[in-house]
This record gives structure tokens, C-alpha cells and sequence, in this order.
């Protein structure tokens, strides 16, 4: 009996149940049933039942084992959390019992030893350089370039009045812009050959999430897609390594100037003159390759959504536009403006809650810990369904899969009815994702410059396909006819 048997026994006496161990892929093969199944389903009807659709498995294994269950991926059990009050208790992580999950194969290529995955000194490292990089202060400095690279795609949206968009893919290119523009100083172009071997990478890990590999036979025997995705692990370190080494040679490089910016300040502490503030070479590539990756795609993700909900709820676009020509007129959006979009505000969170860009939160466990009423042994592997908790029913109402931005109106504590956690678009806790504020506040530029020069509705090809490929994903993408105004 493997150890993870042995949690797994722990847990099952203490009345946590789940789908049956199957030799040797556990349950992975049932949940990628469901899912597929799920996903042959694509129609033109646009509903927002975004759990049920995208993580079938979590959502039946919920109905018929309760809030908290255990799946098996292969040997390994792990322990599905889904009760708010016990959610918040990991998430906010006081006594420091409740680290990230340890991260492998294709995963552990994309992310590797990022902010996003690393815990205690590494950690806190660039925690603090990332909130320096990404404070208010700084976010302000970063408006100019943000809705300088939004007029440059409504320019080309000029030449659409009257036909069909993918804002998807358009947002794909806007994103990964601004990312480049603000947090490494260059475009696009020159970051171009990075984004698109990050997007393969990651379609490569998406691919085989649920494959169930014998440990050691990739010694022997290695996949297309392991062959691959060293190959493109190789490119995308050499190619980051050709940005680093160019602002290393920048004309202020000598008195220790890299630039103020993301990758200017990951260099800097690169060669810091005390060693033990110093990060490693590998570090500050996964720090960068991370930024290429989830950092441009949860605000594509965002915006398309957002999009799509007000291309279908004419009311919804109109308010939102209102309020936009009363605080900016015809002018380009600034940073004080921005933070008074109330409708916007509220737009975007109903817009989060229904499509948040990630589905699931990952932890373990320490040590032997009591959660609520349940004791976990040291090693267990927790997972927190994001969109189990967005369009829980018993926080939400029976109106949990429905658009109505007015339910945050009275502000998140009474939307949630006080279950903190039950929003979580973000995380909570320490572990807050830095880029939380970069994020909607590109958004919400994005939002204002499109809805001062169009209107647009839905158009009769778009076909309603949200999907988890990494993150939450319009996997036909969002095609809407644009109006000028």
C-alpha cells in the first residue's frame, strides 16, 4: 500500500467518501469521460452554468459524496475542499500549516519555481519585490502605456464597424502588449517568440493533465509531447536569457540601474551584493516565464467574458457606457477616474464570480493538522473548486448561474452573505495574487476606451464553449458584430 493509501484510509474513516480507486489511473479516467462529454455538448445557447459545464466531475462527485470528497490521480488521493468556512481556514493560513502543492511534470515546466509556486524565503523574495513593482504608485505610472496599447487596437477595430470580431483573440494580442510594454520594457514583437512557446508549453501540459505516467519511465521511454516540451522548456530559458542579458548590458547596467520596471528589478536583485538576497539564475527565468504566461492570460480571459456578458445584456452595456461618458467624456481613462467606476466595479466582480480564470486553488498539508472537524495527516493534497463555490446555490441563490451584477451593489461581505471565501477570483489570504490591481485596472481601460466607440452585440456564429485550458477559456472564442458610435 503506497502512502497516499494510507491518508486516504485516515480520511475515509472520518466519513470522507469519493469515486472508487481504479488501477492504474484512479479516477482520472472517469473524470476525463465527464469532461469530454461535457465539452461535445458545445452550443449556440448561452448559459453561464459555468461549473456544472467545466468541472462535471467536481460538481456530480459534489452531489453524491458531499461538499468534501477524495479523487484519486493514479496512486494518489487527494482531498477535494469545498465548504467556505474550512476554505478560508487553508487559504488564510495562520499557523503556516498549509503550503502550495508541490507541482509536476508539464505543470512544474510552466510554472516552475515562480511566486506562484514557491513557498517561505524564495517566496517572500519576490513577493515583496512584485508588490513594490505592482503598487498603486507604480500602477498609475503604467495607465499611459495601458490605454495607449487599447487606442492602437481600436484603431485597427475601425475597419470591423458593421462585421464580426474574435475580441479573444484580439484581447490575446492586447495583453500580451501591455504585459510587455509595462513589466518588461519592450513589445509584443520582441517578446513574441517567448508568448507563443509559453502557449505551447502550456497546451502541452493541458493535454496530459489527466495522463497517468509510471514513475521512472520517462528514464526509459519519453512521449512527442516530453520530447517537446524540453524542447521548448530549452528555447524559452535561452530566449529570456537574451532579454536579461541586454538590460545587463544596458548603458546604467554598470551602477547597478537595470530599469524600475518587472524584469529591471528581477536583474537587480539578481546581482544584489549580498548573496543571500540574491535569486538564482533558474529562479529569475520561472519568475519571467510565469509573467509571459498566466500574467497576460487571466486579463485576456477577463476581458473576453466581460465582453460577452455585456455584448448580451444591452441594459448592462448601456449603464456601463454612461457611466463612462460621465467621468471621461471622449477622453482617454486616468487613474482617478478609474477608481470611481462603480458600475464597472460591479460589472467586472458578477463577471469574476461566473468566469473566474482559475477553477482550483491547490494546497497540502504540512503537517498533521485539525481542519474544522476533520484531522488530515501530514502530505495530504488539497484542491479548492473555485467555481463550486462562485455558483454555490446556498450562498448565491437559485439565481447562482444567472448575470446580475447588482448583487454586488451592497459590496462582497453581503453578496456572500459574510462567507469571505466564497469569492475567491483572486485567492485570499497571504497568497493574494500580486496582480490583482494590474489586472482590473487594464480591465476596466480596456472596457471604458471600447464601450466610448462602440456598441456591439453577439454575434449569430459565436458558439458558447467555456473550457479549462489552464485557465478559464472561450475555447471557440467571442465573436461579436462591432457598431461605432
Amino acid at each position: 500500500m503506497v502512502e497516499s493509501d494510507a491518508i486516504t484510509s485516515f480520511l475515509v474513516t472520518q466519513g470522507i467518501r469519493g469515486p472508487s480507486y481504479s488501477f492504474p489511473s484512479g479516477s482520472t479516467k472517469e473524470l476525463a469521460k465527464m469532461v469530454r462529454q461535457s465539452m461535445e455538448t458545445s452550443t449556440s445557447d448561452i448559459t453561464h452554468d459555468v461549473f456544472r459545464r467545466t468541472q462535471p466531475y467536481i460538481y456530480t462527485w459534489i452531489k453524491k459524496y458531499g461538499a468534501n470528497f477524495i479523487y484519486w490521480h493514479g496512486s494518489h488521493g487527494r482531498l477535494f475542499i469545498s465548504e467556505p468556512e474550512l476554505v478560508k481556514e487553508i487559504l488564510m493560513n495562520r499557523e503556516g500549516f498549509f503550503p502550495k502543492m508541490e507541482m509536476e511534470g508539464y505543470v512544474k515546466k510552466v510554472l516552475g519555481e515562480a511566486l506562484i509556486t514557491n513557498e517561505g524565503e524564495k517566496w517572500e523574495k519576490i513577493r515583496r519585490l512584485a508588490n513594490h513593482t505592482f503598487h498603486s504608485e507604480s500602477l498609475k505610472s503604467m495607465v499611459p502605456k495601458m490605454s495607449s496599447c487599447v487606442s492602437a487596437m481600436l484603431e485597427k477595430w475601425k475597419d470591423y464597424d458593421g462585421k464580426e470580431i474574435d475580441v479573444f483573440k484580439e484581447f490575446g494580442l492586447l495583453t500580451t502588449e501591455v504585459i510587455s510594454r509595462t513589466a518588461f520594457g519592450s513589445s509584443y514583437l520582441e517578446g513574441k517568440n517567448i508568448f507563443e512557446m509559453v502557449a505551447k508549453l502550456t497546451a502541452i501540459t493541458v493535454r496530459n493533465a489527466n495522463n497517468i505516467r509510471f514513475p521512472g519511465i520517462s528514464i526509459i521511454f519519453k512521449s512527442d509531447d516530453e520530447v517537446e516540451g524540453e524542447k521548448l522548456e530549452k528555447g524559452i530559458k535561452g530566449s529570456i536569457m537574451e532579454l536579461v542579458k541586454k538590460r545587463e548590458s544596458s548603458p546604467n547596467a554598470a551602477s547597478g540601474d537595470f530599469g524600475s520596471d518587472y524584469l529591471g528589478q528581477l536583474v537587480k536583485i539578481r546581482h544584489d551584493s549580498d548573496v543571500n538576497k540574491r535569486i538564482t539564475a533558474e529562479h529569475m527565468i520561472d519568475e519571467i516565464k510565469v509573467i509571459y504566461g498566466a500574467g497576460h492570460l487571466t486579463t485576456t480571459s477577463l476581458l473576453s467574458w466581460c465582453i460577452l456578458l455585456l455584448a448580451t445584456h444591452d441594459d448592462w452595456q448601456e449603464k456601463a457606457r454612461e457611466e463612462v461618458k460621465e467621468t471621461f467624456g471622449f477622453h482617454t481613462p486616468d487613474s482617478d477616474g478609474i477608481a470611481r467606476l462603480r458600475t464597472m466595479n460591479l460589472i467586472i466582480n458578477e463577471c469574476l464570480r461566473l468566469y473566474p480564470p482559475a477553477l482550483t486553488l491547490t494546497r497540502k498539508a504540512s503537517k498533521k493538522v485539525k481542519l474544522g472537524n476533520l484531522i488530515l495527516p501530514q502530505d495530504t493534497n488539497i484542491l479548492i473548486p473555485i467555481a463550486a463555490l462562485h455558483h454555490n446555490p446556498e450562498i448565491w441563490g437559485e439565481d447562482a448561474d444567472l448575470f446580475k451584477p447588482e448583487r454586488f451593489a451592497r459590496g462582497i461581505a453581503k453578496a456572500t452573505k459574510n462567507n469571505s471565501a466564497a469569492f475567491l477570483p483572486f485567492g485570499m489570504g497571504p497568497r493574494t495574487c500580486v496582480g490583482l490591481n494590474f489586472t482590473t485596472n487594464e480591465a476596466k481601460i480596456a472596457l471604458s476606451m471600447i464601450l466610448q466607440r462602440f456598441k456591439f452585440v453577439i454575434s449569430p456564429n459565436y458558439i458558447h464553449q467555456p473550457a479549462e485550458i489552464f485557465i478559464l477559456t472561450p475555447k471557440k472564442g467571442v465573436k461579436v458584430i462591432l457598431k461605432a458610435i
